[in-house]
């Protein structure tokens, strides 16, 4: 049996407006971007993580011939969903960041094992989530 994955690297979400979804993750929510690939994708440094932004309709393209990344199709339709890790200490000015520069909080959850998160959404429609580090702890 192979040895246990080690966690996730990349989280990937899709929407058509490459700009709209550039502007949000990169100016309301500060993430550094990585790349911008014409209409095709723009990615982002997350902590140790990447999220990566794509446009549904030039993933689902096949790779041509002589690609030098031949990276198999792919996408979906439909709003997506992520989680942001931010310290409980942090919460509650994220929070506060966001509705200053217009982004509505859709839920705000006191989880039963006593930890906190709170639900937004990008120009695309993707839910988006921020929440305490505990959130999936066992203990």
């Amino acid at each position: 049996m192979a040895p246990a994955l080690e966690g996730i690297l990349e989280t990937a979400l899709y929407t058509s407006d490459l700009d709209a979804a550039e502007a949000f993750y990169g100016g309301v929510l500060g993430l550094e971007k990585i790349t911008r690939r014409e209409n095709r994708h723009v990615f982002f440094r997350c902590g140790p993580g990447v999220l990566l932004i794509f446009n549904p309709a030039e993933t689902v393209k096949p790779p041509t011939p002589d690609a030098s990344l031949p990276v198999p199709p792919h996408g979906t339709t439909g709003q997506g969903h992520m989680c942001f890790r931010v310290g409980a200490e942090a919460l509650d000015a994220w929070k506060a960041q966001l509705e200053t520069a217009g982004v509505t909080i859709e839920a705000e959850v006191a989880w039963p094992n006593g930890t906190r998160s709170f639900y937004f959404r990008d120009p695309a429609g993707n839910s988006l989530e921020c929440a305490e580090p505990g959130l999936w702890s066992i203990e």
